[in-house]
């Protein structure tokens, strides 16, 4: 298998990305750390990035896919919603399908293309 050759799929609302990578890489980490903070924490990004994210894929589809309490005497907390969960589920086979989709065809493309600097030419 190549390392040539990386597909980003994105959906999008408008001119807004409502799903990409990045975005379904956090939709996992809320999902497993329970929070934004904490998934911003796992990501080693800005807690305000982690929010605009948020924000962006819950105005990108027809309900929220986190669903966020504010904090309080029991603490806050966000969670991945059946549709979040869905749509990442989706999402992740999607990528997949492409991926091996886009490898396929690559590999008439490949011969053509110079060896990465670090691999010796044979």
């Amino acid at each position: 298998m190549s390392n040539l050759i990386k597909i980003h799929l994105r959906l999008l609302h408008d001119d807004d990305i409502a799903l990409g990578p990045g975005k379904a890489d956090l939709l996992e980490a809320i999902a497993r750390e329970g929070s934004l903070s904490a998934a911003a924490k796992a990501l080693n990004i800005s807690y305000r990035r982690v929010w605009s994210m948020v924000e962006s894929m819950n105005n990108g589809f027809r309900t929220p896919l986190v669903s966020t309490a504010h904090g309080g005497t029991k603490g806050g907390g966000a969670t991945v919603t059946e549709l979040g969960q869905t749509v990442l589920a989706q999402y992740r086979s999607l990528q997949s399908d492409v991926q091996a989709l886009a490898l396929s065809h690559f590999t008439r493309l490949e011969p053509l293309m110079k060896p990465p600097e670090d691999t010796p030419e044979t």
